[in-house]
Parts: structure tokens; sequence; C-alpha cells
């Protein structure tokens, strides 16, 4: 048998969620979510996992159809250390990462060589909302990757729902370790959320968590 190549998958989004994102590695539909996920191939959960900090821009864009046809979380393609977004970090096997691709993609299978994508830093696969794999570090000896749409900043933002945004809060209060003050100036700073949320409404969401 050939040996099980691990990476490490970083989710800026919704996927900050341990809960949320094992939806997408063993199935079920996620809390607030308007879809069932049809999980991974190989069911078994991340080996590891941890926050991890990348040097991207955060923002929130188009309507989905999973979250009340409102905004979702994207990062823009360039790496600069005034951004700070947090992370978490799941590590996981090659196949199973492609999965979690997959079920971003409504359900396209897209063929991609991740030591490719280390060499370039990104590669568009699709003309798609998750359809650029980035590349954004390494630790531990594993290549780090997430994937985000290949339009950067230049889309028109959008609203997140309450759900979505509260799942985001929720991994960032129980995965990331955050406090609610450190939550409302975090989130409520984000391109797409700051026209649209008041500090309190995020405060009385994450009161609800």
């Amino acid at each position: 048998m050939a040996p099980t190549n691990y990476v490490w998958y970083a989710s800026y989004g919704s996927n900050l969620s341990v809960d949320r994102f094992l939806c997408y590695i063993q199935g079920g539909k996620p809390k607030g979510s308007e879809k069932v996920e049809v999980g991974c191939r190989d069911p078994s959960p991340p080996v590891n996992e941890a926050t991890y900090m990348m040097n991207y821009p955060l923002y929130f864009a188009k309507e989905s159809a999973r979250w009340q046809k409102q905004g979702v979380a994207f990062i823009g393609l360039d790496k600069d250390e005034d951004y700070k977004t947090y992370s978490r970090k799941y590590l996981i096997t090659e196949d199973q990462f492609k999965d979690v691709v997959k079920q971003e993609n409504d359900g396209i299978e897209l063929t991609f060589d991740l030591e490719e994508v280390k060499k370039s830093g990104h590669q568009t696969l699709r003309d798609s909302w998750y359809g650029t794999i980035l590349y954004v570090g390494e630790e531990e000896g594993y290549p780090i990757f997430t994937f985000t749409a290949d339009w950067d900043l230049d889309v028109p933002l959008n609203q997140p729902s309450e759900e979505y945004l509260s799942m985001i809060m929720e991994g960032l209060k129980k995965n990331v370790g955050l406090g609610n003050e450190e939550i409302v100036a975090y989130i409520g700073s984000k391109p797409g959320v700051t026209s649209h949320y008041r500090g309190v409404e995020i405060e009385e969401m994450i009161q609800k968590l």
C-alpha cells in the first residue's frame, strides 16, 4: 500500500468550528446550514488540529445557498504581514483534503497536484468560489493549504447571515479561545461586516452561542 500523506487544511470561515468541519469529513447537516454534506470517502477524524494565524485579508462576499443566500468568507491571495486572519488547521490526508475541496465546489471532482500548488503558491482549478488552492506555509513537517476565490478583493461585498457569523464566532470562542471583546473587534472590522452589523449586535450573537 502507498504511504498516507498528510496535509494541514487551514479554515478561516465556518470550518473554524470543529463540529461544522466534521460534517465535511463524516457527513451531516451543520447547525444553521441549509445543506447536508456528503462527507469524505475516508471519514477518519483529523489526527491533529491547532490555531494558525494567516497573513491574508479576510472579507465576506457573494450569496451562498448554504447560508441563507448571504455572504460567506474569503481571503485575498496576496500575503501581507499587516493582515491577521485566524484559522483552525486540521491535519488530514491529501485524499480527505481533495474531498473537502470537492464538497466546496458543488461535488465537482477537481484534479490537482499539491506539490505543484506548493511550488507556485496558489493554483486556480476552476473559476468558482473556492476553486483556488492556496499554499500558506508549513508546520511540523506538513504543508498548510486552504482555498478561496481567484477574484481577490475586487468583488462586491455582501453581509453574512447571523447563522453563518455565529458558526465562525463559535469556532473563534470554543476552538481558538478568543474572548467576547476580541471576537467583536475581530469580526466587526472585516469588509462585508463593518457596514451591516454593530458591535452590540455581534455581542448579542455571541451571547447566544
